[in-house]
C-alpha cells in the first residue's frame, strides 16, 4: 500500500540525478500495481440493505435460527438487513443479528460484529453457500433525475411479450384456432400505442422464418418475420425520434435468418450493431437519433455466424429474469432471479447490460393480466430493480393495453437508479 513512508522513501531519490531516477522508476511502477487494500470495518455503511451474492445473485435470508440464500423477493421471506457497526440485524427480528457462526443471535453479543472489507462495489465479510463476496444494495433506492439525453441503459421501454401472437396480423398456433393470445392488437397498432420492444418467436419452414408458437405445422395465415420487421422499419422511417428493439426466440438456421433479413427494405439504414459499446458503453438517445441507427435486434440463438447480419446475441448484451410468474390463475411467484444460472441479474462489466424484465404468466388471461399489469411498477421498483442493481430497460408484458403499463414506463423513465 502506498503510504507516507513509502512516498518519503521515493522522494529521497530526487537528488540522485538521472541514474537515480532510472533505478527508482521500476520500484514506483511496482508500487502502483499493488492491489487495492480493502477498507477497514469502521468504513462499512449503515442503513437497510439486501445482501446479494456476487456469483449467484441470490440474497441472504433469515431461515429459522440460521441463514439461507434465496431468490430475491423483496422482504417476503426475511431478506432485509439493518447494518450498523458491523452488525446485520434482520428487520423482521428486532435485536437478532447474524453471528460469525452464521446463526441468528443477540445483536448485543460480540460474536455479532463482522469485519467488512470493501473491494470496489463489493464487500467481503462472511462465507455462505459458496459465496464470499457480496453486494450491499439499499432497500430505499437512490435516484437522480433523468438527464435530457439519457443513455440507452438509462431508458425503459414497454415491451410486448409474443407480440406476433395477437390474432390480428395472422395465425400463430396450430392446428387452426389461435388460442391464448398474448396480445389482441396487431403490430402496427402496438407501435402506435407506444410499444417499443417486440418479442417474436421464429421457426424454420420451407417458406423461411415464420412467426408461431412451438410449431408452424397447420398454422392458418402464417406470418413471416420479414413482414413484421418491415412494419417496424416503416414506422421508424416515419418517426425519426423513436427507438425499437426486437427479441428473437430463434429456431432457424443462420442462412434462413440472413435471407429473411435481406427481404426487409431499409433495414440496414436503421439497424444498430452495438459497435463500440464494449469499450464506451451504450450510446445516448440523441446519438442513436443522429446516426439513424434506431433498431436493435437480439437473438437467443447461440453464436454460429448469424451475427454478421447485424443481429446481437442476447446473452452477451443483456440480463433477463425468469420468464414466468406462474400459471394463468391463482398464486404467482414475484421473485426476480436470472433466466440464466451462469449470468446473475447483477452482472456487469465494461458496460452495463440492458435489463429485460419479464412480467407475465404461463397463460394470458385478461383478468389476471389486468391485475398483474397494475402492479408492474411496484414489482419493477421494489423487487426487480434491487435484485439486479439496475433499472429495468424493457418491461415485457402480456395484453399490454390492460392495467397501468404506460404509467409504469413513464415512472421508470423519470429517474436514473444508483445502487
Amino acid at each position: 500500500m502506498l503510504n507516507v513512508h513509502t512516498l518519503e522513501s521515493v522522494s529521497c531519490f530526487t537528488s540522485l540525478g538521472d541514474s537515480g531516477y532510472v533505478r527508482i522508476l521500476p520500484a514506483i511502477a511496482a508500487l502502483l500495481l499493488l492491489p487495492l487494500v480493502p477498507t477497514a470495518a469502521h468504513a462499512a455503511p449503515s442503513g437497510t440493505y439486501y445482501v446479494t451474492g456476487v456469483r449467484t445473485g441470490l440474497n441472504v435470508a433469515q431461515s429459522g435460527t440460521g441463514l439461507a440464500l434465496h431468490r430475491p423477493k423483496g422482504n417476503e421471506d426475511h431478506q432485509q438487513w439493518r447494518l450498523s457497526d458491523g452488525r446485520f440485524e434482520n428487520t423482521d427480528s428486532p435485536g437478532q443479528c447474524i453471528t460469525r457462526q452464521l446463526t441468528m443471535g443477540s445483536c448485543a453479543q460480540a460474536d455479532a460484529v463482522h469485519e467488512l472489507r470493501q473491494f470496489g462495489d463489493q464487500w467481503e465479510f462472511f462465507g455462505l453457500g459458496g459465496e464470499s463476496r457480496w453486494y450491499l444494495t439499499p432497500v430505499s433506492a437512490r435516484t437522480e433525475p433523468m438527464p435530457a439525453d439519457p443513455r440507452l441503459d438509462q431508458m425503459t421501454f414497454l415491451t410486448a411479450h409474443n407480440a406476433y401472437a395477437n390474432g390480428v396480423d395472422g395465425g400463430f398456433a396450430p392446428p387452426f384456432v389461435d388460442l391464448a393470445k398474448n396480445q389482441t392488437r396487431g403490430i402496427v397498432q402496438q407501435l402506435a400505442d407506444g410499444v417499443r420492444g417486440f418479442m417474436l418467436d421464429i421457426h424454420q419452414t420451407a417458406d423461411g422464418a415464420i412467426l408461431c408458437h412451438n410449431s408452424c405445422t397447420l398454422v392458418s395465415r402464417p406470418v413471416a418475420l420479414n413482414v413484421d420487421l418491415q412494419r417496424i422499419v416503416d414506422f421508424l422511417g416515419n418517426n425519426r425520434s423513436e427507438i425499437v428493439t426486437v427479441f428473437l426466440e430463434d429456431y432457424v438456421d443462420a442462412n434462413t435468418l440472413r435471407a429473411e433479413l435481406r427481404k426487409v427494405r431499409g433495414l440496414n439504414d436503421v439497424l444498430y450493431r452495438a459497435e463500440g459499446v464494449s469499450q464506451n458503453g451504450w450510446p445516448t438517445r440523441g446519438q442513436m437519433q443522429a446516426s439513424n441507427k434506431r433498431l436493435i435486434i437480439f437473438t437467443d440463438h447461440g453464436k454460429d455466424g448469424r451475427e454478421d447480419s447485424g443481429v446481437l446475441y442476447q446473452k452477451d448484451w443483456t440480463v433477463e429474469n425468469h420468464w414466468s410468474m406462474g400459471p394463468g390463475v391463482g398464486a404467482s411467484d414475484w421473485s426476480c432471479y436470472s433466466r440464466w444460472d451462469e449470468k446473475p441479474l447483477t452482472a456487469t462489466g465494461s458496460f452495463q447490460p440492458l435489463f429485460v424484465m419479464n412480467h407475465f404468466r404461463d397463460v394470458p388471461f385478461s383478468s389476471t393480466a389486468t391485475t398483474d399489469n397494475g402492479k408492474l411498477a411496484n414489482r419493477a421498483q421494489q423487487l426487480c430493480q434491487p435484485a439486479a442493481r439496475k433499472k429495468p430497460n424493457f418491461l415485457a408484458v402480456d395484453l399490454y393495453h390492460l392495467g397501468n403499463t404506460a404509467q409504469a414506463v413513464g415512472l421508470l423513465n423519470s429517474y436514473v437508479y444508483r445502487p
